[in-house]
């Protein structure tokens, strides 16, 4: 994507391009009457402590689902954000964007990957620019 020398029209064009790619899936899923849903998966919330193993980097591509109901409207299964997401994934864009070191994302393994307990915001921002792990600490079964 072209950079515009504006930090804010970049973020917006980031989640306007993410937002159109989402809405696209849906449809063409629904024309596809495909069985594969592009909702983020729910994962039932087991009860998790994070043991002191400290911070890991996980792949991007191995987190599949959350944790968390209402973060499932918010992105689709590819974490491609909705529009009631849009204020607060233009600020972690803009974040990262400056160099901010965000804080670890906090996972649970589950059966294929990983869920997200909290950072969906930032897995979908890590996504859209293009990384290929993000660190993270991952709850203890």
């Amino acid at each position: 994507m072209l950079s515009t020398g504006s930090s804010h029209v970049d973020a917006q064009r980031a989640f306007s391009r993410l937002a159109r790619a989402r809405r696209r899936a849906s449809i063409v899923s629904r024309l596809r009457r495909a069985s594969a849903c592009t909702r983020l998966r729910v994962y039932e919330a087991r009860a998790a402590a994070a043991i002191g193993g400290g911070i890991r980097e996980i792949p991007l591509a191995a987190i599949n689902g959350t944790l968390e109901p209402s973060r499932a409207a918010q992105f689709d299964s590819h974490f491609r954000p909705a529009p009631v997401a849009r204020a607060r994934w233009e600020r972690v864009w803009l974040a990262e964007h400056r160099g901010t070191v965000l804080p670890p994302i906090t996972v649970t393994p589950v059966e294929d990957g990983f869920a997200v307990r909290d950072g969906h915001h930032r897995v979908s921002v890590a996504r859209a620019r293009g990384a290929l792990t993000i660190d993270a600490v991952v709850d203890a079964l």
